[in-house]
């Protein structure tokens, strides 16, 4: 066994390459070919003869069948080992590129860690309830699970809970998801309901988030539909999160984005800061800047930030925070990134020393050329997605003459594939390393 794919599936590349569900590297095993192709063929683990040292049993009962985690059979330094081979690889193959340094990665909680989520719902007439969960790893169902280990708490202990009480609504074949967002101050949970639930179902609604100190929230339809369960005489304070060093409260609501790893996010955005490097005379712009969750911490020292975001919900969340934490050396934009911008667009006309961008999976091509333009001292580029973030590394060194600098993971989604990575890039010109 010589690897692990994307997926997490082990390599064997004896004769026709093999990718084996719940094989590790470094292990002698059995297994079937079950599903064959052109390059490769799946297949099923049926024996382990002799296991790798990193191998370790699985917390969660339900593993191998729940597809919210990969991993739980290898231990989390190999896990994080795993992640920064895959990162270091990327940047070789697919951007041509590699750093001067490596960082150290990030670590935080590996259980328990888990704020945002989706879960399926679904009322399974063979068992005759209601079953909670991530999505089968192998089949398109909802796994029965009782309980989540990466799950914050209490959301975790309260999946068995949940399904019981979902299964005593008239609606619960109509109730396909729940949204789960835990906070530093809240737990909400958005039930989207295709019908409305009947006053017997808002009882026990009701009962259940007091029995449990949770908020529930309803979304008949999108996402401008979610609304609370009830509305109360004093509407709740919103949910926040906190990042400690800067002295910052965060504001969002149920189904906003933010990182699912508070402690990682709290170190990243640390990181993030101290990685610049900045000044009070600094002048950044944050590229897909969500909430402000870099913007207003690297506003804590820099003289201005100016944070640009697609979604206009979120560009007035990011507005209220700053005023919520009087910020008044920031301003925020909506536009979309994933087009190519116009050179006349206003807030491109500042002389921006420093450059920070988190964009989606797809990555930031389309502004790749406007920012090598800006020509800034320090761009620090955030990405969940090794290949995305090795191209794009790649072509701002190959094609904009920018220099690679460091790079590293963060072990922001522990046991499973998933991982957040960073780069740091300069002026071709500059030798020193990361601070």
């Amino acid at each position: 066994m010589e690897a692990l794919t994307h997926e997490g599936e082990g390599v064997v590349r004896e004769g026709k390459t093999a990718f084996v569900i719940g094989a590790l590297p470094e292990e002698r095993v059995r297994f079937r070919r079950t599903h064959r192709h052109r390059q490769h063929d799946q297949a099923q683990l049926i024996e382990v003869l002799e296991p790798s040292p990193a191998r370790v049993s699985p917390r969660c009962a339900h593993f191998g069948t729940c597809g919210g985690c990969a991993l739980q059979h290898l231990a989390p330094d190999a896990q994080l080992e795993a992640k920064q081979t895959e990162l270091r690889d990327s940047f070789e193959r697919l951007g041509q590129v590699s750093p001067k340094s490596w960082l150290p990665p990030l670590r935080g909680p590996v259980w328990s860690y888990r704020r945002r989520a989706r879960l399926g719902a679904r009322f399974v007439t063979k068992k005759g309830r209601v079953v909670v969960g991530f999505r089968e790893r192998l089949a398109p169902y909802v796994a029965d699970v009782q309980r989540c280990e990466v799950l914050a708490p209490p959301v975790g202990e309260l999946i068995s809970p949940l399904a019981a009480m979902l299964n005593g609504l008239s609606i619960r074949e109509r109730l396909p998801q729940i949204e789960i967002a835990v906070a530093d101050n809240a737990v909400a949970l958005v039930l989207r309901v295709l019908e409305p639930p009947s006053a017997a179902d808002l009882v026990r609604l009701r009962e259940f988030a007091a029995a449990h100190s949770v908020r529930l929230y309803l979304q008949p339809r999108g996402l401008h539909s979610i609304h609370p369960l009830d509305a109360p005489a004093d509407a709740p304070a919103p949910l926040e999160y906190r990042l400690s060093r800067f002295d910052l409260r965060l504001q969002f609501a149920p189904t906003d984005f933010v990182q699912i790893n508070g402690p990682v996010n709290e170190a990243l955005v640390a990181r993030a800061v101290d990685l610049l490097g900045l000044e009070s005379n600094s002048v950044v712009l944050d590229l897909y800047c969500g909430i402000g969750n870099f913007t207003l911490a690297l506003a804590r020292t820099a003289a201005k930030v100016v944070g640009v975001e697609g979604d206009a919900s979120l560009v007035q969340r990011a507005r209220d925070n700053a005023r919520l934490n009087a910020l008044d050396n920031v301003e925020f934009h909506a536009a979309d990134l994933g087009q190519a911008l116009e050179p006349q667009t206003p807030w491109l006309h500042h002389r921006y020393t420093h450059v920070l961008l988190d964009p989606p999976r797809a990555g930031a091509a389309a502004v790749l050329p406007v920012i090598a333009r800006l020509e800034p001292r320090g761009l620090l580029y955030i990405s969940c997605h090794p290949g995305s973030l090795a191209r794009d590394a790649g072509l701002l060194v190959n094609q904009h003459g920018m220099s690679l600098l460091a790079a590293g993971v963060l072990d922001m989604f522990p046991h499973t594939t998933h991982f957040e990575s960073m780069a740091l890039l300069g002026p071709a010109t500059r030798t020193q390393g990361a601070a």
